[in-house]
């Protein structure tokens, strides 16, 4: 088990199969598709306490939706950390490229925000 950042993971740019999963979560969560299973959810959860059920669903209804919740958390810090490195690794790239031109040698570090760049369009 490793505690690093996911991006520094995999050194040539891949992503693994826990990123291609965040990856795919990520999109679903974004959808529409994903806000009417919310809506769904919350109605539901509304409707148990409406309709006076017995306690136990009363209690699945809102362990539902705090699992769903936590998930949610989980998803959203995963985003936060890749678009925090993706933005740190333009940055880098783009303090390099200005070091390179003003010292009248450019080459590697303009390379690398060019790859930084497009990586992030692919993505």
């Amino acid at each position: 088990m490793s505690f690093e950042h996911p991006a520094e993971r995999h050194g040539d740019g891949r992503i693994g199969r826990f990123g291609k999963l965040a990856e795919l979560a990520s999109n679903f969560t974004s959808s529409a598709a994903f806000s009417v299973v919310c809506l769904v959810l919350v109605a539901g959860f509304v409707a148990v306490h409406l309709a006076g059920l017995p306690l136990s669903w009363q209690l699945f209804a809102g362990d539902t939706m705090a699992a769903v919740s936590l998930l949610l958390l989980a998803l959203l810090k995963n985003s936060e950390r890749r678009a925090e490195h993706a933005i740190q690794q333009k940055l880098d790239a783009i303090a390099a490229a200005l070091l390179e031109q003003q010292r009248g040698e450019p080459g590697r570090a303009a390379r690398r925000l060019r790859e930084a760049i497009r990586a992030q369009d692919e993505a």
